[in-house]
């Protein structure tokens, strides 16, 4: 757990996408703590004002704007002492469709975040990736990949702005999570549409996405890219434990072929970045290459590491059966609000 109360007292955070699951969990931890300010840099202003309705607190600013355009976004960066950049397009299969828009909201959206915050002399910027990046076969994992490559270029050329990344995989009852999908479907009485049973993807809550990004801030050099250690779950598991969980241990799961620019199995670490990563217990962290181009220099020190390596995946990271993944869903706030009868709680996200 990190220990946040000193590292924030009194300082400004700004956090672009602000009022998407990630925003809310980071002002729902930090608003009650001694932090100065939170500023939220979105383009949705229904959204910002349901959040202003919802937490009432003074040190909750809202800047709208978007992170494709650098005058708005360095507009909301004077005197901010950190970022969470966590603004992107995140639907695989949009992106599939739209791809020239996933370049500009998570390519050079990050980099006007980035050179912003230099500009402006911001102390810390925590960059949010996925494991999509890792041996990218669609549109949005391609562009966040890129994105991962301008925050180690912008970080060798920062010396006032530390610029570090986090990468995890399925954010549970985010909004870019099938849990949501799922309950919806069971409530409703529709069958579960599953593309793949056998299927595996990360898991992690809310709230270690969370302890993901404060970790890397604790402990971030530039360009280090952070990972979590996250067990996985075929969706069959997935299904089986919220048909279980929601007392419809029969409700019908129909399968619906693979969506476009899906994956069996996900990556968090490729091979080549699991030869040089560290292992920090719970945590991997990445170090960037920070040769310059005069490779000449360095071909009597090169270094062959990553031929023993293997990747990190959700096929080969620990296995959730279902009675375990039930008890990783009952840490979920939505899903106890529905098991004790609200069922408008799976709409409110």
């Amino acid at each position: 757990m990190v220990k946040n109360s000193d590292i924030f007292n009194n300082k400004t955070l700004l956090i672009t996408g602000g009022t998407g699951s990630f925003g809310n969990a980071v002002a729902k931890k930090f608003l009650d703590s001694s932090i100065g300010e939170i500023r939220i840099l979105s383009r949705d202003e229904k959204k910002q004002d349901d959040m202003r309705k919802k937490y009432k607190n003074n040190k909750l600013k809202f800047y709208i704007g978007d992170v494709r355009d650098y005058s708005s976004v360095n507009n909301a960066m004077s005197g901010v002492d950190y970022i969470f950049h966590s603004a992107a397009l995140k639907q695989v299969p949009s992106c599939e469709f739209h791809p020239m828009e996933a370049v500009k909201t998570n390519i050079i959206g990050t980099d006007n975040v980035l050179e912003a915050a230099i500009q402006n002399k911001v102390k810390k910027v925590i960059c949010l990736s996925t494991d999509k990046a890792v041996y990218p076969i669609n549109a949005m994992g391609i562009s966040k990949a890129l994105m991962e490559k301008v925050i180690v270029a912008k970080s060798r050329n920062s010396d006032s702005t530390i610029i570090c990344g986090t990468r995890y995989g399925n954010v549970m009852a985010s909004r870019g999570s099938v849990i949501p999908l799922f309950t919806n479907q069971i409530i409703t009485g529709r069958p579960i549409t599953v593309t793949n049973l056998e299927m595996t993807r990360f898991m992690m809550t809310l709230e270690e996405a969370v302890e993901l990004v404060l970790f890397a801030f604790s402990n971030g050099k530039p360009g280090d890219i952070f990972v979590q250690k996250s067990p996985a779950a075929t969706i069959k598991v997935l299904a089986e434990a919220l048909t279980a969980m929601l007392n419809k241990p029969d409700h019908e799961i129909k399968i619906i072929g693979t969506r476009h620019g899906e994956k069996k199995y996900e990556v968090l670490l490729s091979k080549e970045e699991m030869a040089q990563a560290e292992d920090l217990g719970g945590y991997y962290r990445v170090p960037p290459d920070l040769r310059d181009l005069n490779y000449g220099k360095y071909l009597d020190k090169g270094e062959m590491k990553f031929d023993d390596s293997d990747e990190y995946n959700s096929h080969n990271t620990e296995r959730l059966n279902v009675s375990a993944m039930k008890k990783l869903l009952a840490k979920l706030d939505t899903l106890v609000e529905i098991q004790k009868g609200n069922l408008a709680a799976i709409f409110e996200e």
